[in-house]
């Protein structure tokens, strides 16, 4: 049975730690394919302005267009509310078979007070990415017995930190694909953050 991996972020930009981290699922998870899944605007950071859907949907299929096991979706984007994971597992368990929700650790602390979690678990495998920096949780939540914890390398790149250099002009050539460099370059983005 082919299992299929849904990773979902803001992507506000997508990176290179992403992609190494998806590359390295599909391998160790033995993945048909990983869809990459844009949030429109996610539960979990209601205060923080995102760019605008379209760009980080855009951004997105450029980094990924070159990798046949990469794929992208626009459901939540297209659905203009916030983004909860279960609604988009529960349209994707309509396609695929098997499931994987490709989760960090920090969403492993909380995801008790996720939407509908229990339902979730049902639908999908939770997939952790384990990093080499977490602390000793005193309390773990239920969810942890069902996590699969997988070892990926340890990028030290965030979205905020390539936003911040680009409104700097900093260099950001070894941050994000030359392509989703060009990209936010020719539509002016992250100009102004701060």
């Amino acid at each position: 049975m082919k299992t299929v991996g849904i990773f979902g972020g803001t992507f506000d930009p997508i990176h290179f730690g992403h992609l190494i981290t998806a590359q390295t699922l599909v391998e160790k998870r033995k993945l048909s394919k990983i869809i990459f899944v844009p949030s429109f605007n996610s539960p979990h950071k209601i205060n923080y302005k995102y760019s605008e859907p379209e760009h980080r949907f855009n951004m997105t299929k450029l980094a990924i267009s070159s990798h046949p096991n990469f794929d992208i979706s626009d459901f939540e984007i297209n659905r203009d509310e916030v983004s909860y994971t279960y609604n988009t597992l529960a349209e994707f368990a309509k396609k695929y078979e098997s499931l994987e929700l490709i989760i960090g650790f920090d969403n492993l602390i909380s995801f008790d007070l996720w939407y509908k979690a229990d339902e979730i678990v049902k639908i999908a495998d939770l997939v952790v990415l384990k990093r080499t920096y977490d602390k000793e949780i005193k309390k773990p939540n239920k969810f942890f017995s069902d996590a699969i914890f997988v070892d990926t390398p340890t990028i030290e790149i965030s979205s905020t930190e390539i936003r911040k250099r680009v409104s700097k002009n900093l260099p950001i050539d070894y941050f994000v694909p030359q392509t989703v460099k060009e990209y936010i370059h020719e539509n002016k983005l992250y100009l102004n953050y701060k």
